[in-house]
């Protein structure tokens, strides 16, 4: 039996709504501009944050694996939207910034090829509707 995801989302005052997710709480929300009140994050950017988070998981599960020392791994993931509605990502770019030795840096790029091309599900379902591109950056 294949496994399903379930997420609840209440509306809670003005554009505001409460999501939960397993058994955590994310307030969701629009700037002012838009009818909100700025108590939380805009719904779109969460899917950058979601494809952030999976790629990031995959790339130090693998390093681990691969036994690199690394630090200070930040990803940075660019969403272009459209100018037309309905607004949607046309390109998602991928910046993985970290500290390791020179030579583990192939290494570094086959975490992150594996992870793009075979692990990260949430990678997998943006690429069927926009080109996700990425680059590594060494600190």
């Amino acid at each position: 039996m294949s496994a399903t995801h379930i997420v609840q989302t209440h509306y809670t005052e003005g554009m505001s709504f409460e999501t939960v997710v397993n058994d955590h709480s994310i307030q969701l929300d629009m700037d002012e501009a838009g009818g909100g009140n700025d108590t939380g994050p805009r719904p779109k950017p969460l899917i950058l944050s979601a494809l952030g988070g999976c790629t990031g998981i995959d790339v130090i599960s693998i390093l681990n694996k691969m036994k690199v020392l690394y630090s200070n791994f930040t990803i940075e993931v660019n969403g272009t939207l459209s100018d037309e509605h309905p607004k949607v990502y046309t390109h998602i770019h991928i910046k993985y910034l970290i500290s390791l030795n020179t030579g583990d840096q192939e290494k570094m790029i086959k975490a992150v090829n594996l992870s793009l091309d075979k692990y990260c599900g949430v990678s997998a379902m943006l690429k069927k509707v926009c080109p996700v591109t990425s680059e590594i950056i060494y600190r």
